[in-house]
């Protein structure tokens, strides 16, 4: 049996998958939500969202496709892992997502067929290409190129392609080589992690969003602020702290995650981290 099972939950609280429906909506997420979703209804053409490994950005990136799940105006392609090795692999691989068929042999063949189809899709049909790349910070410098270029293509009034780009910070450095790239950023936002105060909302919400009936019993006070000082209010480190916890509840055969099973858990991290 399961522990979320065991504890009278329908789900897993505390997984690091990024599932919108366990997205808990700090000021931060909040405000990046937003503003993505402003400048893709504007058709802004570039936004960047910045942040650490563990601030949630994949989570709100499935937050934002859900945002739009209903309106077929809007068309999104999803780039888990930028890591081509290549221009032409690339290309390839847009020209493959974008469903293109076309007898294409070369960069240049990519290219026009990848115009053709923005202007098709973007003037024609009046629809909104979205193309979201997590993990911005494994895409080459050749391939920022290429992305300048396809943000290139656009009418008087907007840019065809809504490219948003989902990094950590050390992305910074290889945009700003890219001549007029990060000029072009309609937004440019960071991700902070969460203060105590979020962090304690953060797991409330998601017991709840579970099915916990008294999601305010399961962690003491003291537990809590123990949970935020190791995690610093990064929401993947606090999820991973309180599944632990929560396998430890069910172990323990008790009712309430106190300080004595957070210090024991702590130390433990502490001791793998060494």
């Amino acid at each position: 049996m399961s522990y979320y099972s065991a504890l009278g939950l329908d789900k897993e609280p505390f997984s690091t998958s990024p599932d919108p429906q366990f997205f808990y909506r700090s000021t931060s997420h909040v405000t990046a939500l937003k503003r993505l979703e402003t400048a893709i209804r504007l058709r802004r053409g570039l936004c960047f969202v910045f942040g650490d490994v563990g601030t949630g950005k994949t989570t709100l990136s499935r937050a934002l496709l859900q945002s739009f799940k209903d309106e077929s105006d809007f068309i999104f392609h999803m780039i888990l892992d930028p890591a081509y090795k290549s221009e032409f692999q690339f290309l390839l691989s847009l020209v493959k997502m974008f469903d293109i068929s076309a007898p294409l042999k070369s960069t240049m063949d990519f290219r026009d067929a990848l115009e053709k189809y923005l202007f098709q899709k973007g003037v024609e049909e009046n629809k909104t290409i979205v193309l979201l790349i997590d993990e911005g910070q494994k895409i080459s410098f050749e391939n920022l190129e290429v992305l300048r270029t396809l943000l290139n293509y656009e009418t008087n009034e907007h840019k065809l392609l809504q490219l948003v780009i989902m990094s950590q910070l050390e992305l910074l450095p290889r945009i700003r080589r890219v001549r007029n790239f990060m000029d072009r950023a309609a937004l440019k936002y960071t991700l902070n992690p969460f203060d105590e105060i979020e962090t304690r909302e953060m797991i409330i919400f998601r017991l709840a969003q579970a099915g916990c009936k008294n999601p305010q019993a399961i962690f003491s006070e003291a537990a809590i602020r123990m949970i935020y000082q190791q995690s610093q209010g990064y929401p993947r480190q606090i999820a991973m702290l309180c599944h632990k916890a929560l396998e430890e509840l069910v172990m323990r055969g008790v009712k309430e995650v106190d300080e004595a099973i957070m210090s024991s858990l702590i130390v433990e991290e502490i001791s793998y981290a060494k």
